[in-house]
């Protein structure tokens, strides 16, 4: 269990979907542990397996004193009621930007040893969970943004100190099934 360094925007793999996890072996629970040490360390809400850049749909997460990890998440969504409030990202140190997401999640999937997982969630862990679910997606919460927010999210990435010019942003429609189309002016 140890403390890894975080992918920044404009690295490749916050951009590249995740396989499912196959094997719930020893390498996938160090893996779990290394996510939620880091999250920790950086004091997140959310941290998912590629911004370690490890190509795995399995994330970690630590929202009102719970703390856990979800391994091949499928979400569903059990109405049609939405949030709107600040969201960041590890991956984009120091900036917020009000996003939108559902207010309420039911989350499936597995444990790092293989065993059903559900997840009912429902304010910041419905968008902990969605935001997260996205990272495996290879889509980043500024992608949800409308035009006007995209384009302030860009030029405030163009001016953080950590942002790299030779790494060019690109801009990512989410795949989710059942969400609504966030990123399509709101």
């Amino acid at each position: 269990m140890t403390v890894q360094p975080i992918r920044l925007f404009g690295d490749p793999v916050l951009r590249t979907p995740a396989d499912p996890v196959v094997d719930f072996d020893v390498e996938l629970r160090k893996l779990v542990a290394d996510l939620t040490d880091t999250m920790r360390e950086q004091n997140g809400a959310g941290l998912a397996a590629p911004q370690l850049g490890v190509g795995l749909r399995v994330f970690a997460f630590d929202v009102d004193d719970v703390i856990g990890h979800l391994v091949n998440p499928v979400l569903e969504f059990p109405d049609v009621e939405e949030q709107d409030g600040p969201e960041g990202c590890l991956s984009l140190p120091g900036l917020y930007f009000d996003t939108k997401r559902r207010q309420n999640v039911v989350a499936k999937g597995f444990n790092g040893h293989g065993d059903p997982v559900q997840i009912v969630g429902t304010g910041l862990m419905a968008r902990c969970v969605q935001h997260e679910t996205d990272h495996l997606d290879g889509v980043l919460f500024i992608d949800r943004l409308d035009a006007a927010g995209r384009k302030e999210a860009m030029k405030a990435i163009r001016q953080a100190q950590w942002y790299d010019p030779a790494a060019p942003p690109t801009v990512k429609m989410s795949p989710h099934a059942g969400g609504s189309p966030f990123g399509l002016g709101r």
